[in-house]
């Protein structure tokens, strides 16, 4: 049997061969779960000239794409010891990296490409599994490709997992072990072009677990404990629940549960009909899962509860229900378990998302890198005044969807040089704070100045430090206000008022008469309260600050110094 791949397959093949014709620096494909990653893995073993290894972290992963490169009418290589299958000397082998890891040093010779399935879930620590297996098949061949296969390239503990992608974006200053993305593709375009199912996503449909006490800190997971300890105390919503799970999915054919707890788990499943539902948790033994995903896979089972194990490594397409019953730490993870019934079946018009969490995330949406700053902000896209790149930031959009402001902090832009291929970071900073030694710009969490490398004291130190000064007065501000007056020679000025919600304020006077002086209100005011920094305010006089006044963004705190008989301010934290 042969297949045609399709026109994205097709272009993921075409720029993986492109890259590495020119360079042998690991690079990422990025598809969609259900895009076919085991086809675009088949077509590369298939016409690779060396030998190929293709390693993955669990055997369903490893029996699928083998499955798939065996319908091309080639016959694959299987060293893993979940399939009781140890073959060394195929062409193309396809291996668990635990079984690989303890492969003998015969195993490694002639290796010219390897390809890692869900590559974001691999860890390169020189201890790992992976950094020995690649460090064996780099001594045997100092010119061999590495590519890495994902439908989420981010990390919760490491962010992203390669520097630079295909379409002009630095996704990490780190030194990540792959460095570029080849190819990237969407759930979205996969939906609207019929490749994927089409997601119906009904939060809370009659009651939702409330887990807005659960505190996440970036990098971390949520813990189990916390989670079952907020279970025990809404115990009685659960029956609640299923029995909702169980009303909406009357016309369906396939029903998988996610939940994050045994316990959580084992409760749900006594809630669900006898003999038509099933438990699949991480210590299941493997003869016991594999018959119940078996059963589930022929529609013998209608509902599937499971523990953190069906998100990567399980096709059973029929599946038209998605419950999920547990918090989400990232989109990456919403995306995965979403993804289990997105899959194109026959007479399968759409999947149902049942979110009983109250957290739920937006399946469009990749991970932008940081937490949402407020609750009203959204995914915005805001180019760069230097290389012109689309940046995807925070921000807050007006009632007719206009750009208000946005919390991005650096260009996300590189250039590369089409000679060298090497990727130079665009640099230009919306937000930053100057280094009182050298006044270069950095970045606004620096602990150290880039160019001098002098101590840069950051906002909390500052304002506890301004807090113990008896000279010193620290505002919260409220609001703030924009006043033409005159002083006593009538020369106009502008007075900025900030009040706290006791109405004390502090005030700073800027007159705008001259181009001397609209430069100073620039440096002195503009640079700093400007909501889009992208989008420089030339502002000449009173009146067209104060028109423009709107555009200005309000400081969290203001520090303010006695000086004779006023307050003058000395410091803003934004």
């Amino acid at each position: 049997m042969s297949y045609t791949l399709r026109p994205y397959q097709q272009q993921a093949v075409d720029a993986t061969l492109a890259h590495f014709r020119r360079l042998r620096e690991p690079a990422v494909i990025v598809l969609p779960t259900g895009a076919g990653k085991s086809l675009v893995i088949a077509e590369l073993a298939k016409i690779a000239k060396g030998r190929v290894l293709v390693l993955t972290h669990v055997k369903e992963l490893v029996e699928q794409n083998s499955e798939k490169f065996r319908s091309y009418g080639y016959t694959p290589g299987i060293y893993s010891a979940g399939l009781s299958q140890k073959n060394k000397d195929a062409k193309v082998i396809f291996g668990s990296i635990q079984s690989v890891a303890r492969a003998s040093a015969d195993f490694f010779r002639d290796f010219s490409l390897l390809i890692i399935d869900e590559c974001h879930r691999v860890s390169f620590e020189d201890d790992t599994q992976y950094a020995q297996v690649i460090n064996r098949l780099v001594e045997a061949d100092k010119n061999l490709c590495i590519l890495g296969l994902t439908a989420t390239p981010y990390r919760l503990d490491s962010g992203w997992i390669y520097r630079y992608n295909h379409r002009g974006y630095l996704r990490s200053e780190e030194n990540t072990f792959f460095k570029r993305c080849l190819y990237e593709l969407n759930i979205r375009f996969m939906i609207d072009n019929g490749y994927l199912t089409p997601p119906v996503q009904i939060d809370a449909p009659v009651a939702s677990y409330d887990f807005s006490s659960l505190q996440l800190k970036k990098g971390e997971r949520y813990q189990i404990a916390d989670i079952e300890k907020i279970l025990k105390n809404q115990k009685r919503i659960t029956p609640v629940i299923i029995k909702n799970i169980v009303e909406l999915s009357e016309s369906r054919k396939g029903v998988i549960i996610f939940t994050s707890s045994i316990r959580h788990a084992e409760e749900i499943l006594e809630y669900l009909p006898r003999g038509d539902s099933a438990i699949v948790i991480g210590d299941t033994p493997s003869d016991e899962r594999d018959s119940i995903i078996d059963r589930f896979k022929r529609k013998e089972i209608k509902f599937l509860v499971n523990v953190s194990v069906l998100t990567t490594g399980f096709d059973a397409p029929h599946v038209d229900v998605i419950a999920i019953l547990r918090p989400t730490e990232s989109v990456g993870l919403y995306q995965q378990i979403v993804g289990r019934g997105l899959r194109l079946s026959p007479g399968k018009e759409d999947c149902l998302i049942l979110d009983y969490t109250g957290v739920a995330h937006d399946i469009y949406r990749p991970e932008i890198g940081e937490r949402k700053p407020s609750e009203d902000s959204v995914p915005v896209e805001v180019p760069c005044p230097m290389c012109d790149h689309k940046n995807e930031f925070w921000g807050i959009e007006d009632s007719d969807g206009e750009l208000v402001e946005h919390f991005g902090r650096k260009c996300k832009g590189a250039i590369v040089d089409p000679r060298t291929l090497e990727i130079t970071p665009c640099g230009f900073r919306y937000r930053f704070k100057n280094c009182e030694s050298c006044g270069s710009e950095n970045d606004i969490a620096a602990k150290s100045c880039n160019q001098c490398s002098s101590v840069l004291v950051d906002n909390d130190t500052k304002l506890k430090e301004a807090m113990g000064l008896k000279d010193a007065h620290v505002l919260r501000p409220d609001t703030m206000t924009f006043e033409k007056k005159v002083d006593e020679n009538n020369r106009e000025r502008l007075e900025v008022r900030y009040y706290d919600l006791d109405a004390q304020y502090l005030s700073e006077i800027f007159y705008l008469n001259t181009e001397s002086e609209a430069k100073s209100f620039y440096y002195n005011f503009t640079r700093m309260h400007n909501r889009l920094p992208e989008r420089r305010l030339d502002i000449r006089n009173v009146d067209e600050a104060i028109a423009q006044s709107r555009k200005f963004r309000l400081p969290l705190f203001i520090v303010a110094r006695k000086q004779k008989h006023f307050w003058k301010i000395r410091e803003k934290v934004f």
